[in-house]
């Protein structure tokens, strides 16, 4: 019945959020328009998923009230080095919400975010 699950995520500025989002390795692969400014950008890394849509976009072609920044979804990246990729990350700006740290006895993460708020989770099998 369902099938290719994807997050959106609502934007102020659909590049700046695409520019960092590539900048951990996502690659574009859907734009409107394709010329100009964008409305919406999808983006995937590995078989993960996200879009990025604009907040004026969603209010006025979809009837939608997005909150525009805050804490209102996370994205869960895994690594083979939260230190390093949290430390390569809060160096270019992005903000610090907690230092690597110990979980669940296994775990090894971090949280930053996007330039909209959204928590992004560095995390790392031990």
């Amino acid at each position: 019945m369902f099938r290719g699950p994807q997050v959106i995520l609502f934007s102020e500025d659909v590049p700046r959020a695409t520019e960092f989002y590539t900048g951990l390795g996502f690659t574009e692969t859907f734009r409107v328009p394709v010329e100009g400014e964008p409305i919406h950008i999808d983006l995937v890394l590995d078989s993960y998923k996200i879009g990025i849509a604009s907040v004026a976009s969603s209010r006025a072609d979809h009837g939608l009230d997005p909150v525009p920044e805050g804490q209102r979804a996370a994205i869960i990246l895994w690594t083979d080095d939260t230190a390093g990729a949290y430390a390569d990350l809060t160096a270019k700006g992005a903000p610090t919400l907690a230092a690597p740290h110990r979980w669940l006895d296994h775990l090894l993460i971090a949280w930053t975010a996007d330039p909209d708020g959204n928590p992004i989770q560095i995390v790392q099998r031990l």
